[in-house]
């Protein structure tokens, strides 16, 4: 979750950290803060409650010289938002930053007999110190020490008082990635801080230390301290793509360059009209073989998953089960080597879902991993891997990733249908045909954003929300609420629409906000019914429905209509009309849209 850089080289790295934090900052807001080595080779701390910005100011009446340091922004998992707790920490010759968690931090505090020094709450100081008592003038064997007694995940960049322009890094989970340039030698938790420099770049491997100079990167081997050589990938996106350019929050950017991201999703893996892995080395025989289909994911990217199953199942007619990423690694699961594992996640670091998938390997099933980020370690580690081209999401609150999660998912149940003879060639190339007919339709929609903005005006004002829908409809209404809550902080919740009289609709009182969903032309006179109900217990009713549908002009106050394409792809438009509803919700509420409270973009701790 939280932002690390690190600099070494001619530039001036006060500037160059907090630049680098701000590209960051998305991974953690609550305080940041940066260690360097002044001209008289002493380490100086800065660091402030807060976002990046109170950095910058604290920093600005600092005019000391710096060519080496390194920068964190910080999402608080151990101890509170306070100066103590924010990184970087000191310990003696040790100055470092982590992401992570230490699991056994408490175990470490009393082995070392730490409480009495501890000025912070935090697990990482109790790091910084052990490291300390290891350190004897040589880092490799203090690190070596150090990691043999550490249970967790952790991103480590560490400075040596004795050791000025270097800067040594560790991880285990948590990412990291590493650049030589010609400003310097740069090392960052995300790609979106080394992008202003170089298009080149490394992932910094497990189990290995890596050692960054003015003139060099270099690695070594954790446990013999022999030079390693990782391999060197390249960015397919540049700066731009990191920036807002013009619009006025980057989740706004990142609807609108939905329809390009699909484009650059899918067109590559079309051949003669029909769904082709061949570039992506996925063999056929993982999509023939399988007895059912398994999807882990968290958050977003389980909601792609749930849509998936309702596409796949009745398509392929095997068992498509969707399990949330954090329930399913201290499981039993029922899978074996006849399952075909699909694991997605956006930034491919998402710990509880790399984890489930290392427990699927273990029971001998297939894995096919969705990620966005090349290199990343689910990518790495999954058996196959299919990378979503949507470049880089920095909002915290997901918009296209789940877009061309989606576009992958589909390309995946067509290809499965035509190799399991469910589908003739024919019969897939018309599938594909129409999926393409989503792209203008989502174009469509985000141009009529003014009309999302002024369905908010009534939901902003109600503490609640509701989202109804069956089958597809209730899929991807999942994804609606809970972008409206993450964002706006509206309590929102999604029901399947037959449920109501369950229970459900004790909830619904005079002018609250439903947003009932009826796509799915098989089930329309049923969804209708449903709408009929909470309209006549005083709901403010949103209803959104194709174009052409039949509607009574008395049930819904306000009613969009999106393009008319085959029923199972209407989610594409319909996540238009979500996202700009969530979007224009939290901007009506002076809320800051791409950085909700609590929440970071990458989680990367348990």
């Amino acid at each position: 979750m939280c932002g690390i850089i690190g600099y070494t080289g001619p530039l001036e790295a006060k500037r160059l950290l907090i630049e680098g934090l701000a590209g960051l900052e998305y991974r953690g807001y609550d305080s940041a803060g940066i260690a360097f080595f002044r001209t008289d080779s002493k380490i100086q701390v800065i660091k402030q409650v807060g976002k990046v910005a109170a950095l910058k100011e604290a920093c600005e009446g600092i005019s000391v010289g710096s060519h080496c340091g390194i920068g964190h922004t910080r999402w608080a998992t151990h101890g509170g938002v306070t100066n103590e707790n924010a990184h970087p920490h000191q310990a003696g010759q040790v100055t470092l930053i982590h992401n992570g968690i230490i699991e056994n931090y408490h175990q470490l505090t009393e082995e070392f007999q730490l409480q009495d020094e501890l000025v912070s709450q935090t697990d990482s100081e109790v790091a910084a110190r052990v490291l300390d008592r290891f350190y004897q003038g040589d880092p490799f064997v203090a690190i070596q020490k150090l990691v043999g007694k550490l249970e967790g995940s952790y991103g480590f960049c560490i400075l040596f008082a004795d050791r000025p322009g270097e800067i040594y890094a560790v991880r285990s989970v948590s990412p990291l990635v590493a650049a030589y340039t010609h400003s310097g030698a740069v090392i960052a938790s995300d790609l979106t801080a080394l992008i202003p420099y170089t298009q080149s770049y490394f992932v910094v491997p497990e189990g290995e230390i890596v050692r960054l100079t003015p003139y060099k990167v270099q690695t070594y081997d954790l446990q013999t301290f022999a030079k390693t050589q990782p391999p060197v990938m390249t960015v397919n996106w540049n700066m731009d793509a990191a920036m807002k350019n013009g619009f006025p929050h980057f989740m706004l950017k990142e609807i609108h360059e939905q329809p390009e991201a699909m484009k650059n999703t899918i067109l590559p893996r079309l051949s003669k009209g029909l769904p082709d892995f061949t570039d992506d080395g996925i063999d056929d025989e993982i999509f023939r073989s399988c007895t059912q289909v398994h999807i882990i994911a968290c958050g977003t990217a389980m909601h792609a998953g749930m849509v998936a199953k309702t596409v796949m199942e009745p398509l392929l007619r095997i068992p498509v089960t969707v399990t949330i990423a954090s329930e399913f690694r201290y499981q039993q699961p029922l899978i074996d080597e006849h399952t075909l594992v699909i694991v997605i996640s956006q930034s491919g670091e998402t710990i509880d879902t790399l984890a489930a998938m290392r427990l699927a390997r273990e029971y001998g099933s297939q894995t096919l991993a969705i990620v966005n980020v090349k290199g990343s370690t689910i990518a790495r580690e999954s058996g196959y891997v299919l990378y979503t081209h949507a470049g880089p999401e920095i909002a915290v609150a997901s918009t296209k990733a789940y877009s061309v999660q989606l576009a992958a998912l589909y390309l995946i149940a067509c290809r499965m249908a035509l190799v399991r003879g469910k589908y003739t060639k024919e019969q897939a190339r018309t599938f594909l045909a129409e999926f393409l007919d989503v792209i203008p339709a989502m174009e469509e929609m985000i141009k009529r954003r003014e009309e999302m903005k002024a369905v908010v005006t009534h939901i902003i004002n109600s503490p609640d929300a509701f989202f109804i829908g069956r089958g597809l409809d209730y899929a991807f209404s999942l994804e609606g609420a809970l972008k409206l809550k993450e964002i706006s902080y509206i309590h929102a919740e999604a029901y399947a629409a037959g449920e109501l009289k369950h229970g459900t609709i004790a909830l619904i009182s005079d002018q609250v906000p439903v947003i009932a969903t009826a796509t799915q032309d098989n089930i329309f006179a049923k969804s209708m019914s449903n709408v009929r109900e909470v309209k006549a217990r005083g709901a403010f009713v949103i209803l959104i429905t194709k174009e052409g549908a039949k509607v009574d002009g008395d049930l819904a106050d306000i009613h969009i209509m999106i393009p008319a394409v085959r029923d199972i792809f209407t989610v594409f438009p319909i996540a238009v009309v979500l996202q700009l509803i969530a979007y224009y919700a939290s901007l009506g509420k002076n809320l800051d849209v791409d950085q909700p409270r609590n929440l970071a973009k990458s989680v990367t701790v348990e």
